[in-house]
């Protein structure tokens, strides 16, 4: 049966000379996991809101859209709201009451299920999803996994035919986002749900997807099983960027037979093809020593005078035109000394210099003009005018020319609402807001959230470009791979402390599950490989063995 189908759906904004969405068309059968990827700013979140129709924009569209043969007009409303679940990019945006418990209830509450009915579900399914002990504790306390997948029970406890799912783990740390996922995968399997996921994390769900969905420029390019899409497609694809490692890996290292899509795939059947007579390429020349632009020594912090420290003990030293990374779990502190840096909240022990100034001697707005910019997390909190262009000419008239350099196309923006935006579209509006500050020290809070993989390391130029200027970068972030390609440092922040800190490629060898999936699929094959670039040149040192089969079975076992 088809669960859903799109036929040559056309979206226009108002005020607005093209459209969004161009002649969309694809089906997807009941039962099937499909993921919808391409990059920033084609209309994915667009079109996943244009079948939910609660949620639907206001625009001008033509084409149709049908669930289970019927078009979604003419949906009656209980089948609309209950049988068409969705889960939000933000999980604070889809929360609304004040207990774990109330959440759940939400939903059956407004349908009018009984009672019994209803305590039963809940009971039920805050067993499945392991949430029992959280039940009666405010969602705001939650973690960020914690709350997105409150937000997936909510959904689900309504028992949904077909579930929507915009980005969830955007903003999720590696673990967080892998059990979200695996979450995902098991609904679709123990109840044949049918997803439609847009996702620019790709390495766990593509080898979990049934059905791949290429979108470029508001319209599906590519529809199919991905095995067979990744196939046909070239290797100088511009999607290809955005595609899992073990997929990046075989292409880049000239592999043959079949593409893997896993690192199961990548480590049994790609690497024992490869020799390992060359097992370590030369570390990269050290980076030379500057001047402290950041030091932190013994901080202390807490929200409240008699509540837990988010920060203790927190002791690290970023120097003057490093890019430092900061890793860590959901509620880990990494967001809390941003905004200490930032002067949005003060320590109440430890020292803090910035430049070589106490943080505390910078008096008035010194410490922000031309000196700490602060990019949050939320980067809607930074939007206070009516388009883009008034955001820009807010910091700077002269903005076009301040922006010259700047890698991204603004123009197509420039006359739009900051909030009609994607979310990858309003991360880059942001980042140029932020780029007319002209700060010494730039805090970056998730930058590369919802940024295809080609938008990322445009993002990367535009930083490693500051860089050369002398500017310092401070970046947290969950995307593993972008600072394991593109930082100096990183270091690992756990319960408010900075546990260790290294370069790259020694600081992600070691991890199990902080780590690359390129980490994952080289270890016990190579040493202190941490990114697809670093292992497929060891392969192309190595060649193809000529006992491939034979070795294969043998090397399979390499422990991870």
């Amino acid at each position: 049966m088809v669960s859903l189908a799109v036929e040559h759906l056309t979206v226009t904004y108002p005020e607005c000379a093209e459209p969004v969405l161009r002649d969309v068309n694809f089906t997807l059968d009941a039962g099937d996991f499909a993921v919808i990827c391409g990059p920033t700013g084609c209309g994915k979140t667009t079109l996943m809101r244009m079948l939910k129709r609660e949620l639907t924009p206001l625009c001008t569209q033509s084409g149709s859209v049908a669930f289970e043969g019927t078009p979604l007009s003419a949906l009656d409303a209980r089948t609309s709201a209950a049988q068409i679940g969705f889960v939000m990019q933000h999980p604070e945006q889809q929360i609304v009451t004040d207990k774990v418990w109330h959440e759940l209830a939400f939903g059956l509450e407004n349908l009018g299920t009984p009672q019994d009915i209803m305590r039963r579900r809940i009971a039920e399914i805050a067993s499945y999803f392991g949430m029992e002990p959280l039940l009666d504790r405010d969602p705001s306390l939650l973690s960020g996994g914690q709350k997105q997948m409150l937000n997936l029970a909510s959904v689900m406890i309504m028992q949904p035919r077909l579930l929507l799912l915009d980005e969830p783990t955007a903003q999720l740390d590696p673990i967080a986002a892998a059990d979200f996922l695996t979450t995902l995968h098991r609904l679709n399997q123990d109840f044949s749900v049918t997803i439609l996921l847009a996702e620019h994390r790709l390495e766990e769900v593509i080898p979990q997807a049934s059905r791949l969905i290429l979108m470029g420029q508001g319209t599906v390019t590519h529809s199919g099983r991905p095995a067979d899409i990744l196939a046909q497609l070239p290797p100088d694809a511009p999607v290809m960027a955005g595609m899992p490692a073990a997929v990046r890996l075989y292409h880049a290292a000239g592999g043959r037979g079949t593409c893997p899509l896993s690192v199961n795939d990548a480590r049994t059947k790609f690497m024992p093809q490869y020799a390992q007579k060359v097992r370590e390429l030369p570390e990269p020349e050290p980076r030379p020593h500057t001047e402290p632009a950041l030091r932190f020594r013994e901080v202390f912090f807490r929200y409240e005078r008699n509540g837990k420290d988010v920060l203790a003990d927190l002791s690290f030293t970023v120097e003057t035109g490093e890019l430092f990374c900061i890793a860590g779990g959901n509620g880990a502190g990494k967001s809390t000394v941003l905004s200490v840096i930032a002067g949005l909240r003060r320590a109440y022990a430890g020292k803090i210099e910035i430049f070589g100034k106490k943080i505390q001697d910078y008096k008035g707005r010194s410490l922000h003009q031309e000196c700490v910019t602060l990019l949050p997390q939320d980067v809607q909190t930074v939007f206070l005018k009516n388009t883009v262009a008034e955001e820009l000419a807010e910091i700077s008239k002269n903005y076009r020319e301040e922006l010259r350099d700047f890698p991204f196309e603004l123009e197509p923006l420039l006359q739009m609402h900051p909030y009609d935006l994607s979310g990858g579209q309003q991360q880059l509006a942001a980042l140029a807001k932020v780029m007319l500050t002209h700060p010494r020290l730039l805090l970056l809070d998730e930058p590369t959230k919802g940024l295809d993989a080609n938008a990322k390391e445009q993002l990367a130029a535009v930083l490693h470009g500051l860089q050369a200027q002398g500017v310092t970068v401070l970046l947290v972030t969950h995307d593993i791979e972008f600072a394991a390609c593109h930082a100096d440092r990183c270091g690992f922040l756990s319960r408010g402390a900075m546990i260790s800190a290294d370069i790259p490629t020694r600081f992600f060898a070691d991890n199990a599950f902080y780590t690359t999936a390129a980490s994952r699929i080289s270890r016990g094959f190579y040493d202190r490989a941490v990114t697809v670039a670093q292992t497929a040149e060891l392969c192309r040192r190595n060649g193809l063995r000529t006992d491939a089969g034979k070795e294969g079975a043998a090397d399979a076992g390499h422990p991870l």
